[in-house]
């Protein structure tokens, strides 16, 4: 018979389960790629992942205790060792607003969708002379940036700054398209502190309230339009419903959104979609 095969993480198997009572309240319940979430009990969360940035988050979870009233994590220890990074933090009571979602009303959705919305107005007030995260770091984002996640870009103090950042990504089209699509660009000021992935997942609540909102790792002080554009990013169906909603009650920046899903849609040139194909025509005419 084959040897049964030992949890990487712990080395337990069934036969050890089986040979005594002891029952583990500590569970792995989340992993991607180099990154896991373990529970420890129903007060902690301990999270572990590689050392490399951005790994802000227990400085981003300190900083807004102490500048905001909005419900993030109570960070109890974070330290690195041998190139791993690991948090632990009391666990937000509730469950993900992505669990509940279906079971909610539309009254529900919409109070919750207010509620968030409010303590992102706090966010608002949070602002620096440059776009960078906290402890003047560079910012990290897969969908600003173009797929750059794991890449730093900044600290950047102009919008010809952002622009530069882009201009790989644009490479190839009409010097007359790219002139004109500079001069689209919203103006990035006032950078403000923003969270950046208003994901279902990473919104708590609790008897039909918003509890907590989560995962603040890579946030940092982005364009001011950002929070809006990246809240129109919807992962799935459900999520797309949610950041729609949520986006009725936000402050407005619809030109800043504009502008990101076309420089998006530009940025696969010579294979555009639809969108890419109309934003030509238009930035070419005469």
């Amino acid at each position: 018979m084959a040897a049964e095969t030992s949890c990487t993480a712990c080395s337990w198997n069934s036969r050890r389960q089986n040979a005594g009572s002891y029952n583990s309240h500590i569970k792995l319940f989340y992993s991607n790629s180099d990154r896991a979430a373990w529970s420890l009990g129903p007060k902690y969360i301990l999270k572990e992942r590689s050392d490399k940035p951005p790994s802000f988050e227990a400085r981003n979870l300190r900083f807004l205790k102490e500048n905001t009233t909005i419900p993030v994590p109570t960070v109890v220890l974070d330290y690195s060792s041998e190139d791993r990074y690991y948090i632990q933090t009391e666990r937000v009571p509730g469950e993900t607003l992505e669990t509940a979602w279906a079971t909610l009303s539309a009254t529900e959705k919409v109070l919750i969708a207010k509620q968030t919305a409010e303590f992102l107005l706090q966010l608002r007030r949070l602002q620096s002379p440059k776009m960078q995260s906290l402890g003047e770091q560079p910012l990290y984002s897969a969908f600003l940036f173009q797929g750059d996640y794991g890449q730093p870009h900044g600290p950047l103090s102009s919008d010809d700054e952002l622009w530069a950042v882009w201009a790989p990504a644009l490479k190839g089209l009409p010097a007359k398209a790219l002139s004109r699509l500079r001069e689209r660009l919203p103006s990035s000021a006032p950078y403000t502190f923003t969270h950046g992935d208003l994901f279902l997942g990473n919104i708590i609540i609790e008897g039909g309230n918003l509890a907590g909102i989560i995962d603040w790792e890579s946030s940092g002080y982005f364009p001011v339009w950002w929070e809006f554009a990246c809240a129109g990013i919807g992962l799935g169906e459900a999520d797309k419903e949610w950041k729609d909603l949520l986006r009725e009650h936000m402050v407005q920046h619809e030109a800043g959104r504009d502008f990101w899903l076309d420089l998006y849609s530009l940025s696969a040139y010579p294979h555009l979609n639809e969108r890419g194909v109309k934003v030509l025509a238009q930035l070419m005419r005469d």
